[in-house]
């Protein structure tokens, strides 16, 4: 069953910000989603997406607020929440999670988001930091912050699958937007990732990597189901195309 959640529960910020985006799912897109069950009604939880195009952020907040129900905090690189302009105050005022990515302390870079999800809240993450560079748009060898984030807080991770907003935006192929017709997109939730085997454990390399990539292997799997083909055995990784400077994404 969808659950709802009122503008009023949202507060000014956060409804203004859902405001802005909600016309371009209304307009641009025929959603499709499943697996809303998989997520708690109540609790702290992190939400971990596949990330495909510039464009599928608007898609999954509408999953998010309008199909799980609950005001999911995104992770967003902190020069975001920087300046006067529309954008930064509405992630500074919608309580949007900033990710220090230039600090020493890759645990100080998430405490704003363990801290959340200790209250109580939601969290939702790109695992991979940025859209996959993967030549099929498969998810891609991923950062660790979200296996630090699970293990350090320990809550549950709910992998997240979608696909279709490549259609509206096809990042690092073409340039603009292909709005109309509107586009098919698909957001399915599945079970939280058993992750078990690395609680408790020192957050060592070795720890981590393994952690994200049980992670990533079950968003693998359920984008597979959302495009009715199996995922590749091999996962991409985008060390071979980022440039020397875009590296430090194995610290977020």
């Amino acid at each position: 069953m969808q659950r709802r959640v009122g503008l009023r529960e949202l507060g000014f910020w956060y409804a203004l910000g859902i405001l802005i985006l909600k016309p371009f799912t209304l307009l641009f897109t025929r959603r499709h989603w499943a697996g809303t069950e998989h997520v708690p009604e109540r609790g702290g939880v992190i939400l971990a997406a596949n990330h495909i195009s510039y464009a599928d952020p608007p898609v999954l907040a509408d999953f998010v607020v309008f199909g799980v129900g609950r005001p999911g905090r995104f992770l967003v690189k902190s020069t975001m929440f920087t300046g006067k302009g529309l954008v930064a105050r509405v992630m500074r005022g919608a309580q949007q999670i900033p990710v220090y990515r230039d600090t020493a302390d890759a645990s100080a870079a998430l405490r704003d988001a363990v801290a959340a999800l200790e209250a109580g809240e939601c969290v939702v993450i790109y695992p991979e930091g940025t859209v996959s560079r993967d030549p099929g748009k498969w998810p891609m060898l991923a950062r660790t912050g979200v296996a630090r984030l699970a293990l350090l807080s320990g809550a549950p991770v709910v992998p997240v699958a979608q696909w279709g907003a490549q259609a509206i935006q096809d990042s690092y192929r073409a340039k603009g937007l292909h709005l109309l017709p509107p586009h098919p997109v698909s957001v399915a939730a599945g079970p939280p990732v058993d992750l078990s085997a690395f609680r408790g454990q020192p957050l060592t390399g070795e720890v981590l990597r393994g952690a994200t990539d049980a992670v990533m292997a079950d968003i693998a799997g359920l984008v597979a189901g959302l495009r009715g083909e199996p995922a590749p055995t091999e996962v991409f990784d985008p060390r071979q195309v980022l440039s020397a400077t875009d590296q430090g994404w194995r610290n977020a």
